[in-house]
């Protein structure tokens, strides 16, 4: 009687799991748009969430790419943050991009975005379609690991980014008026490897529903005789049967916070740079067209 209880709680519990796992999926895309950003509106060319940045250099930058806008067309921006929890960070950049609809809204909107999450100690430059003859892949990965890395390794975190926009603004200069020489081919950095989170996630569910089944067989298939305490007996109706739901519920507790976790990106304790925003920016134009173009890396 205890075993065969203690088998359709597993059963059931199981079979909760189960539904469990094939709905997060689900929910998980639709509380996910990769055309609205998950960040709040911006206040200026650079949003720094994190702290990062001290006012000083922030509103030289601001100033900066604000005038570069006004004479070039060209919309450059800076986005930090203490982490993208769950998400690549290829998927939170883009999503950024496109939600901030940075660059025009004419048929040419060359812009770009520089985005760095500090706690992750990743960064990845989503680059327009426009802009992806003055700035692509290979050369912007080459600028990045020349200017923004080694700055970054000394968390001399406003350096490294200024130093790479300013090499940036160089690079479209000199490839739109035709100075500037072929870049030596270098390795493109793609969002490859970015998934690692999401294919972690599907193993632990894989293997947790696995254990979950052996776990049923062994329980119906009863351990030893009369007397003995194994699998069927009553020390697993009265041990292993009672803790496992609360192990499950554990993991599914941390599946759901790691989950929720991207949307505390806002929380800073190293300041808020970023209140007062320009007082002569317009904002974005409102174009938003990235098709995945840039390079990323980590330091």
């Amino acid at each position: 009687m205890i075993r065969s209880f203690a088998s359709a709680k597993l059963v059931s519990v199981a079979a909760a799991l189960l539904l469990y796992m094939a709905a997060l999926p689900a929910f998980s895309q639709s509380e996910w748009n990769q055309n609205t950003s998950p960040l709040p509106t911006p206040t200026g060319p650079v949003n720094d969430y994190a702290g990062v940045i001290d006012q000083t250099t922030k509103d030289r930058l601001d100033k900066r790419l604000i005038e570069y806008q006004r004479t070039t067309g060209v919309e450059l921006a800076v986005a930090v943050v203490n982490t993208t929890g769950d998400r690549p960070i290829f998927d939170y950049s883009l999503a950024v991009a496109r939600g901030w609809g940075i660059g025009s809204k004419a048929d040419d909107n060359p812009s770009a975005l520089l985005f760095v999450a500090i706690q992750d100690r990743k960064y990845f430059t989503q680059v327009s379609r426009n802009l992806e003859d003055e700035l692509p892949d290979g050369l912007v990965g080459s600028i990045q690991r020349q200017y923004l890395v080694p700055e970054f390794r000394q968390q001399n975190y406003a350096k490294g980014i200024e130093d790479t926009l300013e090499a940036f603004i160089r690079s479209i200069d000199q490839r739109s008026s035709g100075t500037a020489a072929s870049p030596t081919p270098v390795a493109t950095e793609t969002e490859d490897g970015m998934s690692g989170g999401q294919a972690a996630y599907s193993a632990f569910c894989c293997l947790l529903i696995i254990f979950i089944i052996i776990l049923v067989i062994f329980a119906n298939r009863g351990g030893g005789g009369k007397g003995k305490k194994g699998w069927g007996g009553g020390g697993f109706g009265g041990g292993a049967s009672d803790a496992l739901p609360w192990i499950i519920g554990s993991a599914i507790g941390n599946a759901i916070g790691s989950s929720s976790s991207s949307s505390d990106w806002g929380s800073s304790s190293g300041g808020s740079d970023w209140g007062g925003g320009s007082s002569d920016w317009g904002g974005f134009g409102g174009g938003g067209d990235f098709g995945g173009g840039g390079a990323g890396g980590d330091w």
